[in-house]
């Protein structure tokens, strides 16, 4: 294969979502700014789906450290500190460029922003329009960004990076959707394509969270941290069938909505009787994935999530998205429960970034869910749409200011990756055999209970599945082979990890661990992995 096609800037953004976009407006201040979209841009990713809120210190009665405390807390005091000092300062800052471009969020009679109480808080601090607010941000977003100069390539998916003489990431290589390869070239390249959970079988995540920025920046040399720690979301709909895993957002447990087993019991009074509902995500996926094991779950292996308790006009102004969700599956929330489970939700973990958003690879940034470091060992909900605002203005800005780029291309190592792509059509194995066989395995071996054994298996298992020669049935098929392989090169990584953490901390649970009682003092620090050691090591750290 050749470059069909060879575009220039001064940077390239990759992804399309709420940290992808942010960054294009910001760097589109300092040169031409190229953004490439796996999908057409607001409709894919999670952005858009996000429907709970955005955490901001607004009231006099909260404050940034307290916003930073419940944070550390909550992330098991995994989180870098630096990340989230600036997350919780720059989080209001960037809330008031949401509303000055246009956004509209729900107000109280004052006419101040609404906020509702979200898991591991301490005062209600979640910003929210609705249940929509990741798409009402990400429209608001899009509007703003044709007021600038980028250049948007839709559907068109980076496969790989390239780098210049000197080790620096110069540019990429893509796919559009017919085939055809286009090489990107850049002063500095920001790498936003979001999270990875469709490596597993039950997946909140869009149809294109398939792990490809973690695993393109892994080949390229970069460093990864505490990939292991896997949010799963305590709600996701269990009924029908195709619609599992489908998100429940944080916000009906926040509106007043309570948690029954099948027997009717407020269970969570057994795992947080404090907090209850409102309890962090780890803490109450574990539990309802413990009632469903023990036998009081639901015929269909859930809970009950109940807000019929609530005023009608509640659940249709606070919660019009689940309503709608829920009665399309022939269930009106108003008058019945839903059913829900545990759900793959949110990678914690990802590249290492510096609080300008450098990676450990020159040329090369990172913000939004693939980068790691901010959320620590559990994400609180409502930080990470803040999250995409904070650090994706922060990469657009560092990134815009780079100087121009030196050195030139390695053209051996772009021969190589376009002989990777002519290999696919000398193929055996369909990659959507090997991607449903990876989702079961990563479900079943890798998921919110783990243990050593089982965590070997499916090291081993993605490592065979790596391994197959996968087969580009036609031109147009070529993407998916490449997105098979990134899952599998994602997976491994977070098996990988698990293995090497021998505690329970946070989203990652041992079985055969013993349990750390206070997160705070534990010896354990990030996991780091990269092509740049011959295995995984550990640095203590301190919070």
């Amino acid at each position: 294969m050749h470059a069909d096609e060879i575009v220039d800037a001064h940077v390239l953004v990759v992804g399309s979502g709420g940290a992808g976009v942010r960054a294009a407006i910001e760097a589109s201040r300092y040169g031409d700014v190229v953004m490439v979209s796996k999908t057409i841009a607001g409709k894919g990713g999670c952005t858009t789906m996000a429907e709970g809120g955005y955490n901001a210190v607004l009231r006099d009665r909260d404050s940034v450290d307290v916003h930073r405390e419940d944070t550390l807390k909550g992330g098991a005091y995994l989180n870098d500190p630096a990340l989230v000092d600036a997350l919780v300062r720059e989080a209001p800052e960037r809330m008031a460029d949401l509303v000055r471009w246009g956004a509209v969020f729900d107000v109280t009679e004052d006419r101040e922003i609404a906020q509702r109480p979200f898991g591991g808080q301490r005062f209600p601090r979640t910003c929210y329009a609705g249940d929509r607010t990741g798409h009402e941000m990400i429209m608001t977003l899009l509007d703003r960004l044709d007021a600038t100069d980028t250049h948007l390539y839709q559907e068109v998916s980076v496969v790989d990076f390239v780098k210049d003489e000197n080790g620096a990431v110069a540019g990429a290589i893509a796919l559009d959707r017919d085939g055809n390869v286009v090489l990107f070239r850049s002063d500095a390249t920001v790498l936003a394509t979001g999270g990875g959970t469709q490596v597993y079988d039950i997946s909140t995540n869009s149809a294109a969270g398939t792990g490809d920025g973690f695993a393109m920046a892994y080949r390229a040399g970069a460093e990864l941290i505490d990939m292991e720690m896997i949010q799963f979301h305590p709600t996701g709909a269990v009924y029908p069938y195709d619609a599992r895993g489908r998100l429940v957002t944080e916000a009906v447990r926040g509106e007043g909505g309570i948690l029954l087993n099948a027997r009717r019991e407020r269970f969570m009074k057994r795992y947080d009787p404090d907090r209850m509902e409102l309890s962090t995500r780890d803490v109450v996926a574990r539990a309802i994935a413990t009632e469903v094991l023990e036998g009081r779950g639901t015929n269909r292996g859930g809970v009950y999530l109940d807000v019929t308790h609530l005023p009608a006009e509640k659940i249709e102004t606070r919660l019009p998205v689940m309503l709608e969700q829920f009665l399309a599956f022939g269930v009106d929330i108003r008058r019945e429960p839903m059913e829900v489970a545990p759900t793959a939700h949110h990678i914690m973990g990802g590249l290492r970034i510096t609080p300008e958003c450098r990676t450990t690879l020159p040329g090369l940034f990172a913000c939004g869910e693939v980068a790691g470091g901010v959320h620590g060992a559990n994400r609180l909900g409502g930080n990470a749409l803040a999250e995409t605002q904070v650090f994706g203005k922060r990469a657009g800005e560092f990134a815009g200011k780079a100087p121009a780029r030196g050195g030139r291309f390695d053209e051996g190592a772009i021969d190589e990756r376009l002989r990777m792509l002519d290999g696919f059509f000398e193929g055996a194995i369909s990659p959507a055999d090997v991607r449903k066989d990876l989702k079961l395995t990563m479900w079943n071996q890798a998921g919110i209970f783990r243990n050593a054994p089982d965590l070997r298996t499916a090291l081993g298992h993605v490592r065979r599945l790596a391994e197959t020669r996968l087969c580009a049935a036609s031109t147009a098929n070529l993407l998916e082979c490449c997105t098979v392989r990134n899952m599998c090169t994602t997976a491994s990584l977070i098996v990988r990890c698990a293995l090497l953490r021998p505690e329970n901390r946070g989203a990652h649970v041992r079985l055969d661990a013993e349990i750390v009682t206070d997160p705070a003092t534990s010896p354990f620090g990030h996991t780091y992995i990269s092509l740049a050691r011959e295995g995984i090591e550990q640095r203590e750290v301190t919070a």
